[in-house]
């Protein structure tokens, strides 16, 4: 009897192992989702740390950054600003621009050019002794067609000073028929180049030192200004309103948007610095003794606010300094227009703003 029940026991245990080792081998696994592929992580683009320059160089008369050596000597140009002289070409592309009196009571412009190149430059007029001051202290090479006897007998007896003028270098400049003489005379940095080079000049000057502020500066100090009013004569005004989405000034001559000839853009400044010097008639011709020099009286114009200022001139340089503390007031990065108005009968008269 045990020997029949130990044979059952062995059947049962061995039904169970072969039912066990059935089961393995047909119940499939229970089904689960598929593990996620890992994202592909994105390109990783390297920007530049707040430490680090976004550009390579920066233009030492606009404090604008660029990526190109901006190491050429100046070119100091005089720009005719009569009303048949308008519009004028390359104005624009001007690093800094001074406007003052001639002759009567019509204004020239005084262009520097060092960090861009305009297509075309002019009308090209005569040059006055306060203008070569002005040149001078960029060592700029200056391009002029004649002069007052006093500023051509300057010129030609200075081993200092580097001048293109046009009575006796015609071939540098031409002149346009669209326009009457003496309004119709032009230039370009390709001549002017060429000029310098033929004639053994330097192309390369030490430049003076401007002080600018980062190009994400906000203004916050002084009061809004954001119509500016310059008044010359009762027929020669000019006028800036503040274009906020630019950050820039808007120019305007004798009431009209002052546009340039070859762009047809409307000419605007960032820094806007108007002031007060003396002035002497000093001959029938009335030709003028400007002081460039100073001290006197003005006002920065920048983002739409003004703040009273002195100015006079440091390193061969019109700056700005505050009225309290004397000190010189830093510019925002992009170009500088300087209004010189007479001191008689004084600023308060000349310019208004709003």
């Amino acid at each position: 009897m045990s020997k029949r029940l130990n044979r059952t026991a062995l059947s049962i245990m061995m039904l169970i192992l072969l039912t066990a080792c059935a089961q393995e081998t047909t119940v499939p696994p229970a089904q689960t989702e598929p593990p996620a592929p890992a994202p592909t992580p994105p390109p990783v683009t390297q920007q530049p740390s707040p430490e680090q320059p976004a550009y390579s160089y920066t233009a030492p008369l606009t404090g604008m950054g660029t990526n190109e050596p901006v190491d050429r000597r100046p070119i100091m140009v005089m720009v005719n600003n009569a009303p048949p002289a308008r519009p004028q070409s390359g104005l624009d592309k001007a690093d800094i621009v001074y406007e003052l009196l001639a002759e009567g009571e019509m204004t020239r412009f005084v262009a520097i050019y060092q960090s861009q190149r305009p297509k075309v430059i002019g009308p090209v007029r005569s040059i006055r002794p306060y203008f070569i001051q002005l040149g001078a202290g960029f060592d700029a090479v200056m391009i002029h067609a004649g002069g007052s006897p006093e500023a051509l007998e300057t010129l030609a007896h200075s081993t200092t000073y580097n001048s293109v003028n046009e009575i006796s270098n015609g071939k540098y400049f031409w002149r346009e028929k669209f326009r009457k003489m003496p309004h119709n005379l032009y230039t370009d940095l390709d001549h002017i180049e060429k000029a310098i080079a033929d004639k053994g000049m330097r192309n390369r000057a030490e430049l003076p030192f401007l002080p600018f502020l980062p190009a994400d500066a906000v203004i916050t100090d002084g009061a809004k200004a954001e119509t500016v009013q310059v008044t010359y004569h009762s027929l020669n005004k000019a006028s800036y309103t503040y274009d906020p989405a630019s950050k820039k000034y808007l120019r305007f001559t004798a009431g009209k948007p002052h546009t340039d000839l070859v762009t047809k853009q409307q000419l605007s400044v960032t820094n806007l610095l108007v002031i007060a010097a003396r002035h002497k008639i000093l001959d029938s011709e009335g030709r003028r003794e400007v002081d460039i020099n100073g001290p006197g009286d003005g006002y920065l114009f920048q983002q739409g606010k003004v703040q009273p200022v002195i100015w006079k001139r440091v390193n061969g340089v019109i700056r700005a300094y505050s009225v309290t503390g004397q000190k010189e007031l830093p510019l925002l990065p992009g170009n500088t227009w300087v209004n010189v108005l007479p001191d008689k009968p004084g600023l308060a008269k000349e310019l208004s703003f709003q």
